[in-house]
């Protein structure tokens, strides 16, 4: 596109004012501390050691001296230093020190005015260059990402060539903030949370524990017309069994384990996942090739110990329910069972209409790093082989990510972006052919021989507490009518209409339509707006003449827009409701 701002170029500019923003910072509070300052996809950050973390006045303080540096023009200049050289340039900050200790040749640096930073580049010639800027947040960040290292301070920003640019952006993060799930789910009444429960613990409030209900119920009834068996599995089990799948060794730090290996004879852990479990069911019975494939599906309380700067809201938690399950098969039945699963997967995105918001990621295997996976190269290459061939048997558009496979097999990855642009994966789908041998799981083929299958982990919508999320943004709150924890709400004008309205809501109950009635003092209006700020698709108003008329005033949602529908005999209004509420 003629005229258009190279990715790179803007990033070059946004890492250019990370610096600017951390000379501001060093200008106003000398005694703080560098560490890293990179540009990222949307602006930048840079994290600093400081005795009080930052606040809304600190940044308006920063962006002002900021602004300052700009009008300075100051020349942005690179020179290189020896180790010890630099060693002593960044004498009193520790963190600058410790990088250069690790590098491998001569540290570089960039200098403008009196601002000195250890840094590869690239930069804009002058500080003049940096022109359309804003300060956004400020955040705790573990230095390195470790939490064992101390907590800094971050701040973020972002910078555009043009201010129309920056205006446009900032605009974007304004809706977005309205969409936030973590904003909306809160004023709803779908979640809430309590520092006394602890952080990553959300509780489901009726509304939110309504619509985990419906998509269960969903999932549940559609993969039991596609020939999936239902299992009940305990949510947590002895570290043996997670030896056996070799989870313990490579996922023990996210567990949460009950015991010491050192001084208890039984260790016991909260189960990350299912699928041990799941294959125990498979071993209680000798199988038979006639027999597979075997599918089996659980709605699964999981329980992950993520870090505490790793969890957002119900996108990222330590107790979470899956739509989880293992298909078992024949190297044959492979490629068909995969067929199966995905289409089960679009089946379901197609319902909640986010079909074309999802994307789709192949991880494969590292080959230069065999140690971190079980298996041999060659049955790698044919498990990896079969996957593309299925995705492009079925059109699907996707994209290669080298060394992002499970440790067992290659798995496809559906990828969703929350409204801040952050890419999470909804669902995943992963081919195993290591874990049947470990678990000495087999059926008898068709020369009686025995056999190890292989198995298909997969989920058909994910975790339901981050679909659930990425539904509250996708509709800012306004839910499909199927999807709605409260379809309709009865709202009496005055309390001489009670008895009508009472009479109207039995009728909506007995119809399996979720309602309520706000039988509260208030006038009508209050009533009107509580029920909009709610999000209720559908008002249903009674007065003197709909009481007189057995009829009630219909106000509902239709394209976005409030539409008053007028009056309507209540059995027509049922029936409505009941066809729109189909999913």
């Amino acid at each position: 596109m003629k005229g258009a701002t190279k990715v790179s170029d803007l990033q070059t500019l946004r890492h250019t004012a990370a610096h600017v923003m951390a000379q501001a910072v060093k200008r106003l509070y000398p005694s703080t501390k560098l560490a890293i300052g990179p540009a990222i996809a949307d602006g930048f950050y840079y994290d600093f050691e400081t005795a009080e973390p930052f606040g809304v006045e600190d940044l308006k303080n920063i962006e002002k001296e900021m602004k300052k540096i700009v009008k300075e023009k100051l020349p942005i200049e690179s020179f290189k230093l020896s180790k010890a050289e630099a060693l002593e340039k960044m004498k009193g900050e520790p963190y600058k020190l410790e990088l250069i200790e690790e590098l491998a040749e001569e540290p570089s640096f960039y200098k403008q005015g009196e601002f000195v930073d250890l840094c590869a580049g690239p930069h804009m010639e002058t500080t003049r260059d940096v022109k359309a800027f804003k300060l956004l947040s400020t955040a705790g960040a573990y230095w390195r990402s470790d939490e064992k290292n101390k907590m800094l301070s971050r701040i973020y920003g972002t910078a555009f060539f043009t201010k129309d640019e920056l205006a446009e952006h900032l605009h974007k993060l304004e809706e977005a903030k309205k969409r936030d799930h973590n904003k909306i789910g809160r004023e709803l009444k779908i979640f809430a949370t309590a520092e006394e429960v602890g952080q990553g613990l959300p509780l489901l409030m009726p509304n939110g524990a309504k619509m985990l209900q419906i998509l269960q119920r969903l999932v549940e009834d559609e993969e039991e017309k596609r020939g999936y068996i239902l299992t009940k599995t305990p949510m947590l089990a002895k570290s043996d069994l997670y030896k056996l799948s070799g989870h313990w060794d490579l996922y023990k730090d996210g567990m949460f384990v009950m015991g010491d290996e050192e001084k208890d004879s039984e260790v016991m852990a909260l189960r990350p996942m299912t699928c041990p479990f799941q294959f125990m069911i498979y071993k209680a019975d000798q199988h038979s090739y006639r027999d597979l494939p075997i599918r089996f599906n659980e709605t699964s309380t999981l329980f992950r110990n993520e870090s505490s700067g790793e969890m957002h809201g119900l996108i990222r938690v330590r107790q979470f329910t899956l739509s989880e399950g293992h298909l078992i098969c024949t190297r044959e039945q492979l490629k068909d069972e995969l067929v199966g699963v995905v289409d089960l997967i679009n089946y379901f995105m197609a319902k909640l209409g986010i079909e074309k918001d999802i994307t789709y990621r192949f991880s494969k295997w590292d080959p230069n790093n065999k140690e971190k996976y079980i298996g041999d190269a060659e049955l790698w290459e044919e498990m990896q082989d079969t996957m593309r061939a299925f995705l492009q048997d079925m059109n699907i558009d996707f994209v290669e990510a080298e060394g992002e496979a499970a440790f067992y097999g290659p798995k496809l990855d559906i990828q969703f972006k929350n409204v801040h642009g952050k890419e999470d994966t909804a669902i995943t789908v992963q081919i195993d052919f290591g874990l049947a041998e470990r678990f000495d799981m087999t059926y008898i083929d068709t020369n009686d021989e025995k056999q190890h299958p292989i198995i298909i982990h997969r989920s058909s919508i994910g975790c339901y507490e981050r679909t659930l999320a990425f539904l509250i943004e996708k509709y800012a709150g306004w839910f499909p009518l199927w999807l709605a924890p409260v379809q309709a709400i009865v709202v009496p004008i005055s309390e001489k209409h009670h008895e009508a309205a009472q009479a109207v809501y039995k009728q909506l109950l007995e119809n399996g339509i979720r309602a309520r009635i706000d039988v509260r003092t208030e006038k009508i209006g209050y009533k009107i707006r509580s029920a909009q700020m709610q999000r209720i698709p559908y008002m249903l108003v009674l007065g003197d003449r709909e009481v007189e008329e057995g009829t009630v005033s219909v106000r509902a949602r239709e394209d976005g827009q409030a539409v008053d529908k007028g009056a309507h005999p209540v059995a027509d209004v049922v029936t409505e409701l009941l066809t729109l509420s189909k999913v």
